[in-house]
C-alpha cells in the first residue's frame, strides 16, 4: 500500500479521535478510518456507555460502510490515546474487533497502527491478529 494513503489513513483517524469521542469511563478515544477497494474512507471513533454496550471505533467505521452498502475493504487504520495524553500510541483492535473485521474481509486486509511520538507505523494483516480464526466458508 501506498505511504500516501497509509498517511491519509492514520490522519484521518487521528482526526476523528481528537474532535469528536465519547469515552466517559476509560478516558481512552480511538479512531478509526476504514478504506474501501474504491478508495472511499469510513471513519468511526468509540462510543462508551455506563453499561456492556459500548461499541469499537473500527466496528463504528465498518458498520458505516456496510449501511451504505460497501462490503470490499482494504485497510484500516486504527489509533488511540488517553484524552488527556499529546501523542496518540500504537493501538490495535480488540479481539471482539478482529473477529468482526476477519468475517467482512479477505484475507491480506491491512490494520495499520500508528505511535505518533516516535512517528512509527506497523501493519498487520487480519489472519496475522486472529490466527486460526472461525470463518463461515
Amino acid at each position: 500500500m501506498k505511504n500516501e494513503i497509509v498517511r491519509r489513513l492514520i490522519q484521518e483517524a487521528t482526526d476523528i479521535a481528537k474532535k469528536n469521542f465519547c469515552c466517559p469511563y476509560s478516558n481512552f478515544t480511538v479512531g478509526a478510518a476504514l478504506l474501501t477497494s474504491d478508495g472511499k474512507i469510513y471513519k468511526g471513533f468509540n462510543v462508551e456507555n455506563d453499561a456492556i454496550q459500548s461499541i469499537c471505533a473500527e466496528r463504528t467505521a465498518f458498520t458505516k460502510a456496510l449501511t451504505e452498502g460497501n462490503r470490499d475493504f482494504r485497510a484500516i487504520a486504527v489509533v488511540g490515546k488517553d484524552i488527556e495524553d499529546i501523542f496518540f500510541r500504537r493501538t490495535i483492535p480488540c479481539g471482539y474487533c478482529r473477529q468482526f473485521i476477519r468475517e467482512y474481509t479477505k484475507d491480506g486486509f491491512t490494520i495499520i497502527s500508528y505511535d505518533e511520538e516516535n512517528d512509527i507505523i506497523k501493519t498487520y494483516k487480519i489472519e496475522e491478529l486472529l490466527p486460526e480464526s472461525f470463518r463461515k466458508e
